[in-house]
């Protein structure tokens, strides 16, 4: 318990930190590839959908599991608060409150990490549906 009670904030902090990291860095390679991309260089639409959706699973998978990875924070650190006032004899409201408010702060910074992931996933999602109706339209036009 004293290894949790020491290390808790660095546990969850830096996996979340390091959720963050690679999620802003998925964006960026995608936003990227999607704005030099040239769709008519692609003879099938499913060879065009698999490049342009590559590394989407991620950032979602990271927008959707940070708030849990926060909330485990959370759990843990009362868990920590619990076990400290257990073993102290007398309880004093400002430990409590201060233990509690600690734990709380994991929530946030997994919503914090997971809040622009979803939208960073949404606009990344709708320019790849930019791009293949622009593929459709290109491919109608050159066919007739």
């Amino acid at each position: 318990m004293e290894f949790l009670q020491a290390n808790l904030d660095y546990l969850v902090l830096g996996t979340l930190g390091l959720m963050s990291f690679i999620m802003l860095a998925l964006v960026i390679e995608r936003y990227l590839y999607l704005n030099r991309v040239k769709v008519q260089q692609f003879d099938h639409i499913e060879t065009l959908k698999i490049d342009l959706t590559r590394n989407l699973t991620t950032i979602s998978s990271i927008g959707s599991n940070a708030p849990y990875v926060g909330l485990l924070g959370t759990v843990l650190g009362i868990l920590v608060t619990f076990y400290t006032m257990g073993q102290g004899g007398k309880i004093e409201v400002h430990t409590i409150m201060l233990g509690l408010a600690l734990a709380l702060k994991a929530t946030a910074a997994g919503l914090l990490v997971a809040i622009p992931a979803i939208l960073f996933y949404n606009g990344l999602l709708r320019k790849v549906e930019v791009l293949t109706a622009r593929w459709q339209a290109w491919k109608d036009g050159k066919g007739a």
